[in-house]
């Protein structure tokens, strides 16, 4: 072993080895360190520089190693898993391979890594992934790393519960996959352009009354890629950007290259003040959101485009969490905006002129959220998306989504196309869950839209409130901290479903209550009293937020608003949706007919603590695959 080795060992060793090992327990409480049920000790960062310590030592000569272990011992202070990453041999170690710098003087890479994470730890960012899996007929019910430990699920993404829905989960597991296949052979310039994908964006395009739309793996990649494309492409490009934009639509701006202007959050006059700086010439695109997804709040899209035709912008809105979930038809915010006008339309697909959706140029989605899927995708014009679908590498380079992801993913949205039942019911939970909150004094970020953040304000908290509600309560709600919220924002982000009952709800906000208590956590008059924060507790907060589905739209009105769920009911499927759903791939998958039999709702738990032209409402016909010319 060389000096450079022996001075870097000793180096990590002293580091980790100024801690008492009889205090660990204390210092993890002092830190906010809580480690979730099932965790384990490659979660830890300093278990890994635990581990690097000791490996380090026992590549030393002989003589030295006994001495070397001895001082790398301690390093398990201040964390559960410390004293056996330390002492294991490496043997019983994950990728055990001892780390020697391949040079004197070459930069240490194992220790870059160890001190980025010892950061995120020390500032209580550090994220820890928990392994829940969700039960398709039990959902919202997931087991933990034990497939006999049971929780309930209150922030997962699948808003409607669509990823078990029996009409998709059939397409998907038997029809589909035995026709097609697992995988999709390639990008869809080679292999994995088929007549699910060509399909998929057929509904899409129609979902939205746009002339085309393009599928991705996912949206993150649907933003980078079509924004950078778009801001390398055009000439002078100026991004004009909501300051509250989610990471893949910031990524994709400063990918293109193109200037960047960034405006307030949701605000009109800081946008304008920015358009005016230009010529109306300049070509721009106003970047911005429908729902974002961490506050609750929603963008002025009406206004929005009154401002780029002012100003000659492109308008480009983002509607992952919004679409599936509004509207009459679930296309999202702007269809909700002028939900007579669609409702009146059907399931026609000719845009409605002057109505807010077809005032929007680009709109991107998701396939992962309401529609219980993967994927994401853009809609717009024919040339627009073919502009993207020729030059943007995010799509011509990736391998094309598996068919039978890809027609669960249609089978869903044809679904929510045609029932309107799983929106109702999810805005009346989401309601009823708000309510029972302010009831309590617990403070949630004022909103319009179905998020319901729960604030904290500190990180170790969060995570500490986050960790009870699993390991006391059998509650499984993510923590949200920095970078996707400010520090000092942090927050319980939770998601209430369709699928959540009266009783499940009960719970949650019995057990978020007691958490309060228990960890002296600030109340909404808490915040009032410190001048707010977030949203929370401000001087006109007071103001009812009206929620963006009226009365009448939910049917409260006139007595046709669905139920809440009881333990024990079993959930609605709609025999239309489902034959309209299914009669989509007729002609590649053959008809099926037969009743879809719903799931019962069981809170038991086993814990121990395209184109357009036709008529949707019919069988849309798919077309045969097409070659492309972009290579891959």
């Amino acid at each position: 072993m060389g000096p450079a080795l022996n001075v870097r060992s000793k180096e990590i060793v002293a580091g980790y080895a100024s801690v008492s090992t009889s205090d660990y327990a204390k210092i993890h409480q002092q830190k906010g360190v809580f480690p979730p049920a099932g965790a384990t000790i490659e979660m830890c960062p300093h278990a890994s520089a635990a581990r690097a310590a000791a490996r380090m030592a026992e590549d030393l000569a002989a003589a030295a190693k006994k001495k070397a272990a001895k001082q790398a011992s301690p390093a398990a202070s201040g964390c559960p898993f410390h004293d056996k990453a330390a002492t294991e041999t490496p043997a019983t170690l994950v990728n055990s391979q001892p780390h020697v710098a391949k040079a004197s003087g070459a930069f240490d890479y194992e220790g870059f890594y160890v001190n980025e994470l010892d950061k995120k730890h020390k500032d209580k960012s550090y994220r820890y992934f928990n392994n829940i899996n969700r039960l398709a007929a039990k959902f919202p019910v997931a087991h933990t790393g034990s497939v006999k430990d049971e929780v309930e699920v209150w922030c997962a993404n699948d808003y409607l519960g669509m990823g078990n829905n029996p009409v998709v989960s059939k397409l998907c597991s038997t029809r589909a996959l035995d026709k097609y296949g697992h995988g999709a052979g390639g990008t869809r310039n080679i292999a994995g352009n088929g007549a699910m994908h060509l399909g998929l964006e057929q509904e899409l395009a129609n979902l939205h009354r746009k002339p085309a739309a393009l599928v991705f793996s996912s949206c993150y990649v649907a933003n980078d890629a079509t924004l950078s494309t778009l801001g390398s492409k055009l000439p002078g490009c100026v991004f004009f950007s909501d300051t509250m934009n989610h990471a893949s639509m910031i990524q994709g701006m400063r990918h293109s290259g193109a200037k960047r202007v960034i405006f307030k959050h949701n605000d009109l006059e800081d946008l304008e003040n920015k358009l005016k700086m230009y010529p109306k010439e300049t070509p721009k695109v106003i970047a911005f959101e429908s729902v974002y997804s961490m506050c609750g709040s929603i963008g002025p899209i009406k206004e929005i485009c009154d401002l780029a035709d002012q100003y000659g912008a492109l308008t480009f809105l983002d509607e992952v969490h919004a679409v599936g979930l509004y509207g009459p038809r679930g296309a999202g915010v702007a269809e909700h905006l002028d939900y007579e006008a669609h409702k009146a339309a059907g399931q026609s697909p000719e845009p409605i002129k002057g109505s807010v959706m077809d005032r929007i140029d680009i709109i991107t989605g998701t396939l992962g959220k309401a529609y219980g899927a993967v994927g994401g995708y853009i809609a717009g014009s024919d040339d627009f998306v073919d502009t993207i679908r020729s030059y943007a590498p995010g799509f011509i380079f990736t391998t094309s989504l598996p068919p039978a992801t890809v027609a669960g993913a249609q089978a869903s949205i044809a679904y929510q196309k045609e029932f309107i039942g799983d929106r109702q019911l999810k805005q009346i939970n989401v309601r009823e869950v708000k309510k029972r909150f302010a009831e309590l004094d617990v403070p949630v970020v004022p909103g319009p839209s179905h998020i319901v953040p729960v604030l904290v304000g500190d990180a170790a908290l969060a995570k500490a409130a986050s960790d009870k509600l699993l390991r006391e309560h059998n509650i499984y709600v993510q923590s949200i901290n920095y970078p996707t919220v400010a520090v000092g924002e942090e927050r319980l982000r939770i998601t209430v479903t369709p699928r959540h009952t009266l009783e499940q709800m009960d719970k949650l906000v019995r057990a978020v209550d007691q958490i309060f208590d228990e960890l002296n956590i600030n109340r909404l008059s808490d915040w009032k009293a410190a001048g707010g924060r977030a949203g929370v507790g401000l001087t006109d907060s007071d103001t009812v937020v009206d929620p963006a589905w009226s009365d009448e739209q939910l049917g409260l009105l006139d007595g046709t608003s669905p139920r809440t769920l009881r333990n024990g009911q079993k959930v609605v499927v709609d025999p239309k949706a489902v034959s309209v759903a299914r009669n989509r791939f007729n002609s590649t998958l053959g008809p099926v007919a037969g009743h879809a039999e719903s799931h019962r709702v069981d809170a038991s738990l086993k814990m121990k603590s395209g184109r357009l032209g036709m008529s949707v409402g019919e069988d849309i016909p798919i077309p045969l695959p097409q070659a492309v010319s972009a290579s891959a």
